[in-house]
């Protein structure tokens, strides 16, 4: 069975490295989850974005953090599911269900 690596994200500077390492991950076969919270809710407006949740197995961003941002519930970024903006249980999921745990 592939690993799985959860992505726990809070900084505005990493999507180049959440891309990097997803794309390394998969490339082994893992699955990968990435959780956006807080500051970093606002790399969903990054061109990139579209194509991290393509790559990944699972985005998700914590809506909470997303409004506080200065976002609308109802903006849903380009490339996410709707049902992907959700709470901070995305991030428990994370630590209970995956095999690796990263935060940036």
């Amino acid at each position: 069975m592939a690993k799985s690596l959860g992505i726990f994200v809070t900084s505005t500077d990493s999507l180049p490295h959440v891309m990097g390492i997803t794309k390394a991950a998969k490339a082994k076969g893992s699955n990968v989850k990435v959780f956006f919270t807080w500051k970093s809710t606002a790399l969903s407006k990054h061109a990139d974005f579209p194509a991290l949740c393509e790559l990944a197995d699972d985005v998700s961003i914590c809506v909470d953090s997303y409004q506080k941002q200065g976002y609308a519930v109802d903006d849903v970024p380009e490339g996410l599911d709707p049902k992907k903006m959700a709470t901070q249980a995305q991030h428990g999921i994370i630590i209970e269900d995956f095999d690796c745990y990263l935060s940036l």
